[in-house]
């Protein structure tokens, strides 16, 4: 919990600092630990209760560990219409995991989202801050193959 309280004393003195310090946290582990969030509560003297009600509200944040690298398919009409339904789909199968679910050996999340804004790439993946368009069927698997690797460049 060390760099717990690093995180902290980095944002010590400044107002409203309890959403950057908990997005600190989530970026360090990829998740919010229990103990994190107790440590946070007792050194800002913020209720427990006001930590896990803004831990809870944003979808930024996590309460079970992430993956390394977090996979979206996008589902917004553009984007259905051309097939994303189906990329989802081949995703869950070669990740081995639903929707909303993380790998078990937490290498990749899988989400899905509803605008990318992307639409004349339709349909698109992002895989962190990458974006994939015109992903077929066929291209999921080199995708996954990037960052299974120990380097992530994008496949166009």
């Amino acid at each position: 919990m060390q760099q717990v309280e690093t995180i902290i004393e980095k944002h010590k003195g400044r107002p409203g600092t309890l959403i950057p310090i908990l997005l600190d946290i989530q970026n360090e582990y990829r998740y919010l630990p229990e103990e994190a969030l107790v440590m946070v509560s007792e050194k800002l003297s913020v209720p427990l209760s006001r930590i896990y009600s803004l831990a809870t509200f944003y979808k930024a944040f996590s309460l079970k560990p992430r993956g390394k690298h977090s996979v979206s398919v996008c589902l917004g009409t553009a984007c259905h219409v051309q097939g994303s339904t189906l990329i989802i789909e081949k995703f869950e199968r070669d990740l081995s995991v639903k929707r909303g679910q993380t790998t078990k050996d937490l290498s990749f999340d899988l989400e899905e989202v509803h605008c990318v804004g992307c639409c004349g790439l339709a349909p698109v993946v992002t895989v962190d801050k990458d974006l994939y368009g015109k992903v077929t069927l066929t291209k999921v698997p080199s995708i996954l193959k990037k960052y299974r690797s120990a380097t992530a460049e994008p496949v166009n």
